[in-house]
């Protein structure tokens, strides 16, 4: 019998204009591993929802859900409390106490566990997800990688049959993403737990799941298997294919022969196979110049030193650099480690106690109140709810601009004209990005400051993101980017920093940062390393690889 059965599910919020679900249906097997994917807006989180009542969103909808043949409607509350565990894509949004062991006994208490076996089971989950060395802290002190990891261990302490995980990894660094995927596979494999999981990130997840359902607009549009799924959306020259693993896209940009590899492993290997046989001619993409100090920087960051209370330790350990104008400067490293924390002091809400922070070659203390803001520095942060405080979208931008064909022009650029009336708190983590964003270019900055700006943002718009960015450098704008998106800070930046031990530790053009790195590097390099030299995207392989074996390049 199936976990979840759905049937011609179609639904569709308040004042929409056209459905979020249409005639979606689909089958979840016990202990299948299925994989959510499609383009921010195209339903899935609006689906993943529906998988749970409580969750269920406000609007008009029609079909059926039945969860182990029973309709979902007709199973209680406690059973779907303790059967169908749901980690959602903001960590904060899930956390409800204040310590860390008691939020792994929350979700127990409710069900009215005795004593006896909640603690065992608490004990049980603090164990096997390295919970103990936190086991006692306050929740509000927690990293984004620890705060999702205690999300999915209190869910795992009510040992649930389903699983469903929504963009469980969009605030986490590439290790913790990977590390957390990782846990999430195990508990599918070692416990027969069903896991339903939706990621913008498919490299780590795509090879492993039994089914992958692909959704547009509303409706699934494939379900198949990895490797068919593939195929498919090429075949279709659908816009998901950009969303594919990189081994996928360079096998078929590539024009490859052979089965189409899956993961980096099977990639190597297919790559070594290629050219066992065949001399390398063309070794590595053209080499990049070593970056040169600025000499009139946009931004000068000179010896700052910072913490956030007097006797707790340094975030900021006299941190150092400087970012030419016009350049597009990425910032990556650890959760944890900083980059936040740099960005607000750059906008003057953390003060530090030493040291200087220059913009425009003028020190922020010789600002006047309010005008370093006025057509001059403006930041997008982590989380894009923090912006809105209107009822609609509309009325959000036409807070920062009365001018409608300015509104107009950054709603079409950020493609978010369709959801204009929409409640901000409505949208989909992607779209909520998007909408911000638009919210913050009607400033009309000249230095940009974007935290974490591709989270929740499919690989198609992060396509059209990197067009706009580029279109705000050619008119002058600097952009600092934190993120922890490692393959678009290879293929868009100028500049990409390391950022360790509250410092920069390196800054270096994408190739040669990119391509000397062994964990904070692109799928593409550690695929290709075995063959190339400092290739460090799927075009890169793809060039390399057609102009040694067919002579073009």
């Amino acid at each position: 019998m199936a976990h979840f059965h759905i049937q011609d599910l179609t639904f569709q919020y308040p004042n929409a204009a056209h459905p979020s679900l249409e005639n979606v249906s689909l089958t979840v097997e016990k202990g299948e591993y299925v994989v959510l994917c499609g383009q921010s807006g195209s339903g899935k989180t609006t689906l993943l929802r529906h998988l749970k009542n409580v969750l269920m969103p406000y609007g008009k909808r029609s079909g059926s859900i039945c969860f182990d043949g029973t309709p979902l409607e007709q199973v209680s509350q406690h059973d779907q409390a303790a059967k169908i565990g749901f980690v959602m894509q903001n960590p904060d949004d899930q956390i409800v106490t204040d310590k860390v062991w008691h939020e792994l006994a929350f979700g127990l208490e409710n069900l009215g566990t005795d004593p006896k076996t909640m603690r065992l089971r608490v004990a049980e989950m603090a164990s096997y997800f390295g919970i103990q060395d936190w086991f006692h802290r306050e929740v509000c002190n927690l990293s984004g990688g620890q705060k999702q990891l205690l999300n999915l261990a209190s869910i795992m302490a009510m040992q649930p049959e389903v699983l469903i995980l929504d963009e469980p990894t969009s605030q986490l660094d590439p290790i913790a993403a990977s590390d957390f995927l990782n846990t999430v596979r195990k508990i599918n494999i070692e416990l027969g737990t069903t896991v339903i999981i939706t990621e913008h990130r498919l490299e780590d997840i795509y090879h492993s799941a039994d089914k992958v359902v692909v959704m547009d607009q509303g409706k699934v549009i494939a379900c198949d298997t990895p490797r068919k799924v593939g195929q498919l959306l090429w075949l279709q020259g659908h816009e998901m294919f950009a969303a594919l693993p990189t081994p996928v896209r360079v096998f078929y940009e590539s024009q490859g022969a052979g089965d189409c590899p899956l993961t980096v492993r099977e990639g190597r290997s297919w790559l070594t196979a290629a050219f066992e046989h065949h001399p390398i001619a063309v070794a590595e993409p053209a080499p990049e110049p070593a970056p040169e100090k600025p000499k009139a920087p946009a931004l000068q960051v000179k010896e700052v030193w910072f913490r956030y209370e007097k006797e707790s330790p340094d975030i900021l350990r006299d941190l150092s650099f400087a970012v030419p104008a016009g350049s597009l400067f990425a910032i990556v490293g650890g959760n944890g480690s900083g980059k936040s924390t740099t960005l607000k002091t750059i906008c003057g809400i953390c003060k530090p106690y030493r040291g200087t922070v220059e913009v425009f070659g003028k020190p922020l203390k010789a600002y006047k109140p309010k005008e370093l803001f006025q057509n001059g520095l403006a930041m997008l942060p982590q989380d894009p709810k923090s912006l809105f405080v209107k009822k609609t979208l509309r009325e959000d931008l036409a807070e920062m601009s009365r001018d409608k064909e300015a509104v107009a022009a950054v709603a079409e650029t950020c493609e978010i004209t369709k959801l204009l009336d929409s409640h901000p708190y409505d949208l989909s983590g992607g779209e909520q990005q998007r909408a911000a964003l638009a919210k913050v270019l009607l400033t009309k900055p000249k230095l940009l400051l974007l935290d974490e700006p591709t989270k929740g943002l499919d690989s198609f718009f992060k396509q059209k993101f990197a067009r706009i960015l580029r279109k705000l450098q050619e008119e002058g704008i600097t952009i600092v980017m934190v993120s922890h998106d490692v393959e678009f800070c290879a293929e868009y930046a100028d500049l990409v920093s390391m950022f360790f031990d509250g410092q920069i530790i390196t800054t270096d053009t994408p190739h040669r940062f990119f391509g000397q790195n062994s964990f904070y590097t692109t799928a593409a390099n550690r695929m290709s390393r075995c063959v190339f030299r400092n290739a460090v995207t799927a075009a890169d392989v793809a060039a390399l690889y057609r102009a040694n074996l067919e002579g073009k390049p």
